[in-house]
């Protein structure tokens, strides 16, 4: 296959995600003009921006969710990038290792028995986002404990372990929600299908730490990652540590995914679609393949988020159920396309 170059395509995707971002603080159900967006942007990082109900808007509504919504698509197709190395798949998904079975029943756990619960030191965060991170981690320890033994960690086994820990969340998920009156139902529902509307600066400050960490400890697993892709014993041979590389990856993956679930809801397709599309357009070399994916899903999800936003007007749909209409067409239409060059 003829690969797109790769900096090229950084550029193209760097030059994209400033002009989404922008047209989707113009959208909603206010329509705020570009050049008052800017405007604002500029006064309030100058420190000079005065109070006024589009500001507020901008400033106190629609910036934290689109940051949230940055970051979350940033992680989430980054870790994709890397868990389709790890497991040498390129149909693999980050929520392969249970993190998103178990936030899911951390979750629906807080929603019947603790309500929408506030956490006392942290206004604005809910007990429900804590609840689905303590899940998503736990459910992942778990299925690295199952996968590593005296040898080391198989993938194998750890794909087949989270396989059956998504079963059991699923099946924990169905049992809380038989027991849920109509309003717990519905707040399980509306959760697991993905929703931004609760974004505020304090998810954005705890998400941003997060990805920070994440996005600058990513690259610098490239080199492992490329070399994994040969085999286990080859990159044993080329002197990389694979069960600490494995190790490694697996944590800031439970971190990276667990957090995005915790804040966001279960966003799908982002994770596996974004990593899979920019892999045949320039090659597998992680080194490249990581920024790219990081820019790609930001924007993906920037565009699901928006539209999400503006189809059922005055209401809003669930972004969880964008990306899939999105992302399920494409992914099938780019394994039509590799079929067909086979």
């Amino acid at each position: 296959m003829r690969y797109l170059s790769a900096t090229a395509l950084i550029w193209i995707l760097a030059a994209v995600l400033p002009v989404v971002a922008i047209v989707s603080l113009s959208l909603g159900t206010v329509s705020i003009p570009f050049q008052k967006i800017i405007e604002t942007l500029v006064y309030a990082f100058s420190g000079n921006a005065e109070y006024s109900q589009i500001n507020s808007i901008i400033l106190d509504i629609r910036l934290p969710r689109l940051i949230l919504v940055l970051l979350v698509g940033a992680v989430l197709a980054s870790l994709g990038a890397v868990m389709q190395g790890l497991f040498r798949n390129p149909l693999a998904d980050p929520s392969l290792i249970g993190v998103s079975g178990g936030a899911s029943v951390g979750a629906s756990i807080v929603i019947v028995f603790a309500g929408g619960a506030m956490l006392p030191p942290l206004a604005g965060l809910s007990l429900l986002a804590f609840g689905a991170f303590i899940g998503g981690v736990i459910s992942t320890l778990i299925v690295y404990r199952v996968a590593t033994s005296s040898l080391g960690t198989s993938v194998t086994t750890m794909l087949l372990a989270g396989i059956a820990i998504g079963a059991i969340a699923g099946a924990i998920n169905s049992l809380l929600s038989y027991f849920s009156d109509n309003q717990m139902l519905r707040q399980i529902s509306v959760w697991q299908m993905g929703n931004l509307g609760g974004a505020n600066w304090l998810k954005v400050t705890i998400m941003g730490s997060i990805s920070v960490v994440l996005l600058a400890l990513l690259p610098s697993q490239a080199k492992a990652l490329n070399a994994l892709l040969l085999g286990e014993s080859e990159a044993r041979h080329l002197g990389i540590h694979v069960q600490k590389i494995k190790r490694k990856l697996i944590f800031l993956t439970a971190l990276g995914v667990g957090a995005s679930v915790a804040l966001a809801g279960l966003i799908g397709f982002v994770g596996l679609v974004i990593p899979h599309m920019i892999r045949l357009l320039i090659g597998p070399d992680h080194r490249w393949l990581l920024p790219a994916s990081a820019l790609a899903g930001a924007s993906l999800l920037i565009v699901a988020d928006s539209i999400a936003r503006v189809v059922v007007l005055p209401a809003e749909l669930p972004t969880g159920i964008l990306t899939a209409l999105l992302g399920a067409p494409i992914f099938v239409a780019l394994l039509h396309r590799q079929r067909e060059e086979l």
